[in-house]
């Protein structure tokens, strides 16, 4: 398009999420959006972040909602780009993180005819964005469709959809006349203080400070509420555990604090759940409510900023409605000092159990690394102002169990939807939000080859431009899916499927190496250190390629554990001979307090 030419609607979407403090929009260009793409070049901003797949720049935009709290952008062209983009909404519905995505669609007079990468988008995007998707077929409703797509995805933490045809895009900017029919806007939004009513704080209160065993289990939804959640503990003298959302939002070197709940949490955890009589929820949904107190066991109180969410995982009985950190600080003046210590007590011997558990299991010989040691070894190196990716696999299991995140280390995943390939994107998204702060990606060779290694070109074309080189990508070279292995042999009693589990070897810190990054292959536990360290030095991003040992088991936390012990022993004596069944036995022997400490 000439540069002389007027004013266009794409011009104006431009502007428009300039107003809304949008920096950067990621995506991958198509003939649906040229004219936005146009208009992004002659305006010079907000930046345009090209991912090697619209999925992956989906997944940006989710992590640089996460990340920062702002909304994420995301542009595909219609058809196949329109397609890809669904598996990152999909994040950010089920994670509740707030995006909005611009689709190109084709021009208005063809739609019906069957067209080239003619797709009825608005029945597409039906499901993940029901909070809000619009078309828009004339200038004049594009900046209320804006607003609007943005004030959905604030107010409902959730995906919104805007779908322009590529008429449209061309179309003159909109001239917005006084007049019936054209609805005014502006892109504004405020949340607001939500507080719940002074009626169910009492009753919260009176709940809470019956309890004798008091747990917290604390989400994301307590991400601005630190302080908070730390000082109603203490005045209740309760444990605190995480959903896998919320483990960054809670100092996990707090003696109370036992870690990650659930399948993939740890034994402190566990017994912190299973013996509790009182549970205040905050901020979480968390959907492992098999590791819940059992129904009946504990009397429950929820805090959540949707109201949806209270009482959907377990049975409560008081609500309160509002913000997290709001709600504590008028319960707090509410809640009584707990004279008896003993199930404090009990919890900090609890954590200190698995603190030994932890680290003997790290420590247990594997073939040719453990797992748990590479991120066992990080503790001891992770810079105080790095930002953590992980991706999805077995790798969660090391994170959730083994990672220490110093106060104000961000970690984010893709938890609820649990995708696959989400490491590397989200990796990006947190550097190009503070370039400055150092970058650690946990991901399984699974997650590198369906979509890391493709990513990785993403890294090797921006990373001269940031402040700060480091960017550490840990790779657990296993040479499985590992955690669907485990999964075969505990949920379904089966035995490893080979065809289906079985991944090719490859060397992804030669691949770095081609891509003028830098990398390095480890197959000796002693030289983890010295790698980390490495990594941590190197003067661009860098590859630290472990190969790991697909038989150390992922073990629910006991006692659950120890009921699955049967199904997967059964499932491993139908394998090849191996040295899971004895690894299984290590780790069981380790949790009953038998084996080595």
């Amino acid at each position: 398009m000439p540069e002389d030419t007027a004013d266009t609607v794409a011009d104006f979407v431009v502007r428009h999420l300039t107003a809304w403090r949008v920096d950067r929009i990621f995506g991958y260009s198509g003939d649906g959006i040229n004219p936005l793409l146009g208009a992004l070049r002659r305006a010079g901003a907000p930046a345009f972040i090209q991912a090697r797949h619209e999925e992956a720049a989906a997944f940006m935009a989710v992590a640089h909602a996460k990340y920062t709290g702002a909304v994420g952008v995301v542009t595909a062209t219609q058809g196949p780009g329109a397609v890809h983009l669904l598996n990152g909404l999909y994040d950010a519905r089920m994670d509740s993180v707030p995006v909005v995505a611009v689709i190109g669609q084709q021009s208005q007079t063809v739609l019906g005819s069957a067209y080239q990468q003619e797709i009825d988008l608005l029945s597409l995007f039906k499901d993940v964005a029901s909070e809000f998707r619009q078309q828009v077929a004339s200038p004049e409703q594009l900046p209320m469709v804006l607003d609007r797509a943005f004030k959905a995805a604030l107010a409902t933490r959730s995906p919104a959809v805007v779908i322009l045809p590529h008429d449209v895009q061309q179309a003159p900017a909109p001239e917005m006349p006084h007049e019936h029919g054209v609805v005014p806007s502006s892109p504004v939004w405020s949340m607001g203080c939500v507080s719940p009513r002074e009626a169910d704080l009492h009753d919260a209160a009176a709940v809470l400070n019956a309890g004798r065993k008091i747990a917290l289990l604390v989400g994301q939804g307590a991400a601005h509420a630190q302080h908070e959640v730390l000082a109603v503990a203490d005045r209740l003298g309760a444990g605190i555990t995480t959903s896998l959302l919320g483990k960054p939002h809670v100092d996990e070197s707090r003696p109370f604090v036992t870690g990650t709940m659930g399948h993939l949490g740890t034994t402190a955890s566990a017994h912190l759940m299973d013996n509790c009589d009182t549970l205040l929820i905050i901020g979480s949904n968390d959907p492992w409510t098999e590791y819940y107190p059992a129904p009946g066991q504990a009397r429950a109180v929820q805090i959540d900023i949707d109201p949806k969410a209270i009482g959907n995982r377990y049975p409560v009985e008081v609500a309160l409605h509002g913000d997290a950190a709001e709600t504590l600080s008028s319960l707090l003046v509410l809640l009584h000092s707990q004279q008896d210590h003993s199930w404090r007590e009990e919890v900090e011997e609890q954590v200190r159990r698995w603190d030994r558990v932890s680290t003997a299991r790290a420590m247990t010989p594997a073939e040719p690394v453990n797992p748990e040691r590479v991120v066992h070894e990080l503790n001891a190196i992770l810079p105080g102002d790095a930002q953590v990716a992980v991706d999805v696999g077995s790798c969660v299991y090391w994170y959730a169990r083994q990672l220490r995140l110093p106060r104000g280390v961000p970690a984010h995943l893709s938890s609820t939807l649990g995708c696959m390939g989400a490491g590397v994107p989200y990796g990006i998204a947190a550097k190009l939000a503070r370039p400055s702060r150092p970058v650690v990606v946990l991901a399984g060779d699974g997650a590198m080859q369906m979509a890391g290694l493709a990513e990785l070109v993403t890294v090797g074309k921006l990373w001269r431009d940031w402040a700060d080189p480091r960017f550490v990508v840990c790779v657990f070279s296993n040479r499985d899916l590992a955690e669907v292995s485990w999964e075969q042999r505990e949920m379904e009693g089966e035995p490893r499927f080979e065809a289906s589990q079985a991944l090719p070897d490859v060397d992804c810190a030669a691949y770095a190496r081609l891509l003028g990054l830098d990398g390095v292959r480890v197959t000796d536990p002693e030289d983890l250190a010295d790698a980390w360290q490495r990594a941590f030095s190197a003067d661009r991003p860098f590859v630290l390629d472990v190969v790991t040992d697909p038989d150390v088991p992922l073990l629910p936390p006991f006692p659950a554990g120890a009921a699955k012990l049967d199904s997967i022993r059964g499932a491993l004596e139908a394998e090849p001979a191996g040295g899971a069944a004895g690894l299984v036995q290590r780790y069981a022997d380790i949790e009953e307090g038998t084996g080595p400490s």
